[in-house]
């Protein structure tokens, strides 16, 4: 019997941050065996939920201004963090 996919999150989150980095690339790398017809049919299911979601009320939608200034901010307090190149 397959297990629920929240199953396996609720697991997987209780790793080492090593552990999920490594499981992350691992599972990110076996996309790389898609065909481009099978990427394709992924994102237009994904943008149709997504579609369903806004129209339900369960999802909001985000100006890009915001999301960009998060990145931003986020980006920078990495940088921060960095020990200086010398």
């Amino acid at each position: 019997m397959e297990r629920k996919l929240e199953e396996i999150v609720s697991e997987a989150l209780q790793m080492s941050v090593e552990s999920r980095a490594a499981l992350a690339k691992r599972l990110l790398d076996s996309l790389d065996d898609l065909a481009p017809e099978e990427y394709e049919r992924l994102w237009v299911e994904e943008a149709a939920r997504r579609y369903q979601q806004l129209k339900a009320g369960t999802a909001r939608s985000i100006p890009s201004e915001e999301v960009f200034a998060k990145l931003d901010g986020a980006a920078a307090q990495m940088k921060s963090r960095l020990p200086p190149v010398s």
